[in-house]
């Protein structure tokens, strides 16, 4: 146990002596930032909507024929009461829900006013913004199409509620996903370069036949970085709650138990970089590439994932930094409980057992 302690003790000393590897743990996450800043786009398009229609007569059909005709829209569901509302957002099947008053019709000719509620998921502030303006869009040109066969102008007053960020600040999209990126940087970039390190070195063989044991080898090697990406998540939570005034809806303890749970996916992953990585270059390479690139573009943090042609949809179900993001948006904004995110929590256990699988896989060949 010694032995072990004081392996993981030279570990901790390598990370803090390599200037390269405190830029990464410190100078990337600054960098990304202010990426992204430049790179975030408001198009949407094939956004999830769900109607609650209280009337459910002509005027309100013709409406609907004319969203879900639009390319920006595609209709998730209809819901017959007010109460399944929050249900369905928790759920994160649609991002916003247009609620149409009872006897549409009847009073757009009466009083010539009605009133169209669009809620939307606020959590990402750009998107519900774009959406609320696309809807009036929409309904603007039909209120023109109206007022053209009539003398007296017809008006439509949509009146839009934003649920979860009612102030839409960018901050609340931006704490999870650089929470997400940081995660991943450091768990997986940084094991696979320091695993890889010990190879190109020609280290890992004595290293495997000294007393420790290989699986003691494995772990004193990505223990350090367990426990920076511990603390990384802990500061990123701290900020968002005291600098941000970020508020926190669900469960502290879920969100703990889930940012580990991504730690160790992410760790399991980069060893199985490592297992494929002669050399640091093409550990840094792979993930840089491999991890970074889409991490950042597929994940959904920045661009909506529906919005994407369908073979970027498809490849995004293999990024654990997707269902990672529904996870901490779920429980740090929507206050959701494990009810609801239990589907995304299996499928990163599942990553993290197929990733460890396929190392040690790789590992026996080696040692044999």
């Amino acid at each position: 146990m010694k032995r072990f302690i004081g392996f993981i003790k030279k570990e901790f000393y390598h990370i803090f002596r390599d200037r390269r590897s405190l830029f990464i743990l410190f100078g990337m996450p600054i960098a990304q930032i202010m990426l992204f800043g430049f790179a975030i786009t408001n198009e949407i398009n094939n956004v999830d909507i769900a109607i609650l229609d209280h009337s459910k007569d002509v005027s309100t059909l013709e409406i609907i024929n004319k969203i879900s005709a639009s390319k920006y829209f595609s209709i998730n569901q209809f819901i017959e009461k007010e109460s399944d509302i929050e249900s369905i957002f928790q759920k994160g099947k649609v991002k916003a829900v247009l609620n149409f008053e009872k006897d549409f019709s009847k009073n757009l000719i009466k009083n010539n006013k009605v009133t169209i509620q669009i809620i939307t998921d606020a959590t990402d502030p750009n998107t519900a913004n774009t959406i609320s303006n696309y809807v009036n869009a929409i309904l603007i040109q039909y209120q023109k199409e109206l007022n053209k066969e009539i003398k007296i102008a017809y008006q439509i007053v949509p009146r839009t509620r934003m649920v979860y960020n009612p102030e839409l600040k960018s901050v609340y999209m931006f704490v999870p996903g650089v929470m997400t990126i940081i995660l991943m940087l450091v768990s997986a970039m940084m094991t696979s370069i320091s695993i890889t390190r010990e190879k190109e070195l020609g280290t890992m063989e004595i290293l495997l036949v000294s007393p420790l044991k290989p699986i003691q080898v494995i772990v004193g090697k990505v223990f350090p970085y367990i426990f920076l990406s511990i603390i990384n998540a802990i500061v990123i939570v701290m900020l968002s709650i005291f600098i941000f005034k970020m508020p926190i809806q669900g469960s502290l303890f879920l969100l703990a138990l889930e940012s580990v749970l991504f730690i160790i996916t992410a760790l399991a992953l980069g060893i199985l970089i490592s297992t494929i990585s002669a050399t640091q270059q093409t550990a840094m390479m792979i993930s840089l590439m491999g991890l970074m690139l889409p991490v950042i573009l597929l994940s959904g943090f920045i661009f909506p994932i529906s919005s994407m042609p369908l073979p970027l949809q498809i490849i995004s179900n293999i990024i654990p930094a997707k269902w990672f993001i529904i996870i901490i948006k779920g429980i740090m904004l929507k206050g959701v409980g494990i009810q609801f995110i239990w589907k995304e929590t299996l499928i990163l256990i599942g990553m993290t057992i197929f990733f460890i699988g396929l190392s040690v896989k790789k590992y026996k060949i080696r040692l044999e």
